[in-house]
């Protein structure tokens, strides 16, 4: 059979799995994936909220912990690390196997804290020290305030995965909070080697909220603009790869790569096709190239290894990319607007699913307790 995994990973993308429970960590299912190539992992409250939420597997050390006097945010925290924990020690060879470079595995900050940079920073701290794994990032999202944590995390040398990425200037701004980050840690004298970084730019989303407003004026008569639904997302990450590679490829990144400084990678997020007209590995196939990272929910990823086309497609197209968003915007979309209301509506419904699971936790603790 085809590994197309391993296919992609030779054309330069690790290939991450966006999914994380305790079935999947305790019945080898994870081994599995690593030795068909999958190389790191992310969570996020929605995942967590589906894994503890939606089943019996955590209940025996959730039993424990009530019956100790946790409470509900307690609890989650002790469930949550020991499987990011478990992870990271799973995909710890991979990390040392590849000098650092890879076998991560994600978990996210509390998303209310997302518009406060001094309790992002704090909690980050605390989490990455408390899970002590070397290969853990900490998940920061892009917010106005999150930027700056970024910046003040990677200066003290914690692995961070700047989530929820839309805008190119958003984008923009990370790779200079990345950067400058880095400049500080090595201006003190400490390795950069070892300190890393994805900027995790979400993909169908963008496609989804785009195509909602192109139909609403087709069906009012607009037929103009039906080529252009479903282009949206591929070409602003094309876009996106193209600034990554005038940074990270020029001699803007020369001094720092001269200090074995790693680059920070372009993760390829939300890549599941929400929408059934369009082919089922749509942000996969289109999104592989060098130095840049995928983050595949399970049922994308089984498409994946079923029937997904494998070749250098990232840099392709790319002045097509441009002049995709220029129509877009003659033609009267936003993506100003497009992209701050997907920010906003991506803490909010991460902070939704995490209050939802603390909430099904202290339901399960007030009948364990």
């Amino acid at each position: 059979m085809v590994n197309r995994i391993r296919q992609i990973t030779d054309l330069g993308q690790a290939v991450w799995l966006d999914f994380i429970s305790r079935d999947l960590l305790r019945g080898g299912r994870l081994r599995e994936l690593i030795n068909e190539g999958v190389t790191g992992m992310t969570s996020n409250p929605s995942i967590f909220q589906k894994a503890i939420s939606g089943g019996s597997e955590y209940d025996e050390q959730l039993h424990e912990l009530a019956r100790a006097g946790k409470d509900a945010y307690e609890i989650y925290e002790a469930l949550a690390f020991r499987d990011i924990a478990d992870a990271a020690d799973q995909l710890r060879p991979i990390y040392d196997e590849k000098d650092g470079r890879d076998g991560f595995v994600s978990i996210e900050v509390d998303p209310k804290l997302a518009d406060d940079t001094e309790k992002t920073i704090a909690e980050a701290r605390r989490i990455f020290k408390t899970i002590d794994r070397q290969n853990v990032m900490i998940k920061v999202p892009a917010t106005e305030a999150g930027v700056p944590a970024v910046r003040a995390l990677i200066g003290e040398g914690i692995n961070v995965n700047v989530t929820l990425i839309f805008a190119i200037q958003t984008y923009e701004h990370v790779i200079q909070a990345y950067l400058d980050g880095l400049r500080q840690l090595h201006e003190a004298g400490r390795t950069i080697r070892r300190t890393a970084s994805v900027a995790s730019f979400f993909v169908s989303r963008i496609d989804t909220l785009i195509d909602k407003q192109l139909t609403e004026r087709i069906d009012a008569g607009d037929q103009t603009l039906a080529t252009l639904r479903g282009q949206a997302a591929i070409a602003s990450v094309k876009i996106a790869y193209d600034r990554y590679q005038n940074v990270f490829e020029s001699d803007q990144f020369a001094e720092l790569r001269a200090a074995s400084a790693r680059v920070q990678r372009p993760l390829w997020a939300s890549t599941s096709t929400k929408n059934p007209d369009y082919p089922d590995t749509k942000y996969v196939d289109t999104l592989i190239g060098p130095n840049t990272v995928n983050t595949i929910p399970p049922h994308t990823l089984d498409a994946l290894r079923d029937h997904g086309i494998t070749a250098r497609t990232i840099d392709l197209d790319v002045d097509e990319a441009y002049g995709l968003i220029e129509r877009l915007g003659t033609v009267g979309v936003n993506m100003k607007q497009v992209t701050d209301q997907l920010l906003t509506d991506g803490v909010r419904l991460f902070a939704e699913s995490f209050e939802k699971m603390l909430a099904d936790i202290e339901a399960k603790r007030a009948t364990f307790a």
